[in-house]
């Protein structure tokens, strides 16, 4: 494993490594739509879906602006994250699944937040105004779109039953 030598180079790694998680995200989101049992869950999971595939959009375009290619990294972090989810699935039944399901994409939203939040911030220190713009862009659609904020009011708590 090579050693990261500044700050562009660390910038880069992140940003191949939240490529990574979203395309992970990709992956995992159909199961998640496919298990849950509220149609606005399964609507705001498609949407995010949707979403994802457009920060994999943005994050190519940074990258091949920047002259690098869009692979070379594994995201263990968004790995664990949905690995856990995909345990949670397993075991927890009904009527709390859609809870659990909306915890799961709490945590697939913060790392998302940190992640997009750090690298905007690097991407001005360095000066990359394309990538800046573009990741400025993803953050406050990350931070406003939280998929357990989405659904929260909408599926989980409205319900009288005991969760």
């Amino acid at each position: 494993m090579s050693s990261v030598e500044n700050l562009r180079e660390l910038f880069l790694d992140e940003v191949k490594d939240l490529l990574n998680a979203e395309r992970q995200l990709v992956k995992a989101l159909p199961k998640m739509i496919h298990a849950a049992t509220s149609v606005p869950l399964k609507d705001a999971l498609a949407a995010h879906l949707k979403e994802t595939e457009g920060h994999i959009d943005r994050l190519e375009t940074i990258l091949a602006d920047l002259g690098e290619t869009p692979r070379g990294k594994k995201c263990k972090g968004m790995e664990g994250i949905l690995e856990e989810g995909s345990e949670m699935l397993d075991h927890v039944g009904m009527p709390a699944l859609d809870a659990a399901i909306v915890s799961s994409g709490q945590r697939v939203a913060h790392y998302e937040i940190s992640g997009y939040g750090v690298i905007h911030e690097w991407a001005r220190t360095l000066g990359f105004r394309s990538a800046e713009k573009l990741l400025a862009w993803t953050y406050a659609r990350t931070g406003r779109d939280s998929l357990a904020a989405m659904v929260m009011a909408a599926v989980v708590l409205p319900r009288r039953e005991p969760l």
